[in-house]
């Protein structure tokens, strides 16, 4: 048997050794990872379950076993918390649908038809995405105010509207490239119109960039926190993120219940993520990427 036989084992054993050495640190660092992301959300819902009494007397983090759900009672009993939810419905809702319906009709006509200049349309709209929205506060604040419509739920839907645009093409255009376009023009020589070919079989084939961005932008919306507060002055206009420091008293702040409507007010984009999340990572590692 020759040297090379004897030793070809041996190089495939220490192969397989760092192989599995390197999947155990990337799993270790990993796990490192998701504790620290965890600490503070389980430290939210962990305050959410101790009466305002232990906070004061032993601190947030302090251990204890009086455990409670009277927090939770309260922010329904004594909060606006079911307007303030109700309110970031109407305001998500909408403007998720206008944005991604909007952006998937520009990044169709962008990498589909390429019309012309359509490559300068799509940079202009991608110059949207770098806009600090804190620049655009005051004049949006005196354009909804001249309008009449501050202090109501429309510049929320109007502005994350037109934001999630932008973010909506770049997506949509990534992937309709990646999409062959002998499918098209199949359709084409069926007879099939424009917007035929879009709705049957062109959408079809994008439910996971649209999940994707449908998730992402529902996400942005309901825990946006600026704009509610700028555009809004009376409680029954506050959404559920500007709700929770409504629960800071002018001397005093009630912790457990800021937690419990912290721990609510995430509970809608986490059931969406879960809703959607075969089809969200699936729109995240496909065409939905790609440049």
């Amino acid at each position: 048997m020759s040297e090379i036989a004897l030793t070809r084992p041996a190089e495939t054993a220490i192969a397989g050794e760092r192989s599995r050495a390197s999947k155990a640190s990337l799993v270790a660092l990993l796990l490192a990872f998701a504790v620290v992301f965890l600490v503070p959300c389980l430290g939210v819902l962990y305050t959410s379950l101790k009466s305002d009494a232990e906070i004061a007397a032993n601190g947030l983090w302090a251990p204890t076993g009086n455990l409670t759900l009277d927090n939770y009672l309260q922010a329904f009993s004594v909060g606006s918390t079911g307007r303030y939810l109700l309110n970031s419905v109407l305001v998500t809702v909408p403007a998720t649908a206008v944005s991604v319906a909007l952006g998937t009709l520009a990044g169709y006509a962008i990498a589909v038809l390429r019309p012309r200049a359509g490559e300068f349309i799509g940079f202009v709209l991608l110059a949207g995405l770098f806009v600090p929205p804190q620049i655009l506060l005051i004049p949006l604040f005196q354009g909804f105010n001249a309008t009449g419509m501050y202090d109501t739920l429309w510049p929320m839907i109007i502005v994350h509207s037109g934001y999630g645009i932008s973010l909506c093409t770049l997506v949509m255009r990534n992937f309709f490239r990646s999409l062959p376009i002998e499918l098209r023009a199949a359709g084409l020589v069926d007879g099939a119109s424009e917007p035929r070919i879009l709705a049957s079989i062109v959408l079809p084939m994008t439910r996971p960039a649209l999940a994707a961005l449908a998730t992402l932008q529902f996400t942005f919306i309901w825990n946006d926190f600026l704009y509610p507060l700028v555009f809004t002055r009376s409680d029954t206009m506050r959404t559920v993120m500007v709700g929770i420091l409504q629960q800071q008293g002018q001397f005093s702040v009630a912790y457990g219940v800021q937690a419990a409507l912290a721990v609510l007010a995430s509970l809608p984009t986490v059931a969406i993520f879960i809703a959607f999340q075969k089809h969200f990572i699936a729109g995240l590692t496909t065409g939905a990427v790609k440049g």
